[in-house]
């Protein structure tokens, strides 16, 4: 799975982030993807016989690791890094990266160290407190073939996690038909 990493966080780390207000993309046919509210996994869950996660890599990280903008995001802060794939099917559908403050793995966010395959948006998103903020998008493709990212800030019990997604090319976000 260092294949990913290799191809795709390079993606993530120069994507150009902005706000869907200024890419116009609601209303589009993948619109709907990249400004869904709750858990994306569960969403691609429903497009699949088989939905399971790779872990790829997870460990603790200095916050000298952050870019600038993330730590606007999440604060100046030493996280835990998860990078996984949500795969359908057994097709890559996203590469995501999660930057965990260590200060939110705290109380009953301790288990989010321990996910280990599980989606996080499996567990974020039981959590009546849970809310998505500070989403931006970024096309890492061409115009003839995009290739979709979002990046979020995610809430649980008012402690912030950053999520970065990118659609890879089997994604169900790149079907012609508009599904939910």
């Amino acid at each position: 799975m260092s294949k990913f990493k290799q191809l795709y966080k390079p993606l993530l780390d120069n994507a150009q982030w902005e706000t869907p207000l200024s890419l116009a993309i609601e209303g589009t046919a993948f619109g709907h993807w990249l400004l869904e509210p709750d858990s994306l996994s569960r969403r691609l869950q429903r497009h699949c016989d088989e939905f399971t996660v790779s872990l790829i890599e997870q460990k603790k990280i200095d916050s000298t690791m952050l870019s600038a903008d993330e730590r606007e995001l999440i604060g100046d802060v030493d996280c835990l890094l998860r990078k996984v794939i949500l795969m359908g099917d057994g097709q890559p559908w996203v590469f995501a990266r999660t930057l965990i403050p260590l200060s939110t793995l705290t109380g009953q966010e301790s288990d989010l160290e321990q996910l280990g395959e599980m989606p996080l948006g499996f567990r974020v998103f039981t959590d009546s407190s849970a809310r998505r903020d500070a989403l931006e998008v970024a096309n890492t493709g061409t115009q003839a073939q995009p290739l979709w990212a979002r990046r979020s800030r995610l809430w649980i019990n008012n402690k912030p996690l950053l999520v970065a997604e990118l659609f890879l090319e089997q994604a169900p976000v790149y079907s012609k038909e508009r599904q939910c």
